[in-house]
């Protein structure tokens, strides 16, 4: 379901609204049901904001409680999302994945965030591509700020199913393009892509793909039959002797 941008808006300001109340009520502690190497604070509207940050964490803890509402995982050393690393938590509304070292965000790496997911933060990471498949359902505010990104048809189809923040927008900026001509190294994604289709060049490559393969099968199936003439010749001969000895037969 696509959420106007003014709803969005203020979701997002009413969860960083609480989350300031939920500071100040509470200091973060260890709590019952809190992944290790976390700390969980409750909020004054019975939600959780947990908080593993410069934990070294390589990989993304499991258990976290499903009422948690702002999960900063910022400041570690993860390198991949996998899929479903946030299955359950149907009110997360705040997701901080900045400064780690991501390469890789799986599909289905926010499943389960479609409906609650309002703030998204991969800035400061190892990105080079951003596949729609991975953001699934998902319309957050997002940033994407300082990651080496390859400008292609993949990040254009992804871009518009984020309201990116207007802040960062300056700071995606393209580290090398697909296809290479477009020369778009050093510059805003956001500049190169209002006079750029980046998915162009892709389909006429998906064209000849498909031409190549239509031709490859073809050629594969004149090839059996040929193979199946010749290696039953001597049958195919006697089938034709009989079918010519047909009208003499029927003459008589």
């Amino acid at each position: 379901m696509r959420w106007p941008a003014a709803f969005l808006l203020l979701r997002l300001t009413s969860c960083i609204i609480l989350h300031g109340l939920d500071v100040s009520v509470s200091e973060f502690q260890p709590a019952v049901g809190c992944p290790e190497s976390c700390f969980c604070s409750d909020m004054v509207n019975g939600g959780l904001v947990v908080s593993c940050s410069n934990m070294h964490l390589l990989t993304v803890p499991h258990g976290f409680p499903n009422t948690t509402q702002h999960l900063y995982l910022d400041n570690n050393l993860l390198a991949i999302i996998p899929s479903d690393s946030f299955i359950g938590l149907t009110m997360l509304c705040g997701l901080d994945l900045s400064h780690n070292r991501l390469t890789h965000l799986e599909p289905g790496a926010f499943r389960g965030l479609a409906d609650s997911l309002i703030s998204l933060d991969l800035s400061s990471n190892q990105l080079e591509t951003l596949d729609p498949e991975v953001l699934g359902d998902i319309r957050a505010h997002t940033n994407l700020s300082h990651n080496p990104w390859q400008c292609d048809c993949r990040l254009q189809l992804a871009m518009p199913q984020l309201l990116l923040d207007p802040s960062s927008l300056a700071e995606v900026v393209c580290n090398r393009s697909e296809p290479e001509e477009l020369r778009a190294q050093g510059l805003p994604f956001i500049l190169v892509a209002t006079d750029v289709d980046f998915c162009r060049g892709f389909r006429k490559t998906t064209d000849v793909v498909m031409l190549i393969t239509m031709f490859v099968w073809f050629t594969m199936v004149i090839s059996y039959l040929v193979c199946y003439v010749r290696h039953n010749q001597e049958d195919a001969l006697r089938h034709l002797e009989y079918l010519m000895s047909l009208p003499k037969i029927q003459g008589r």
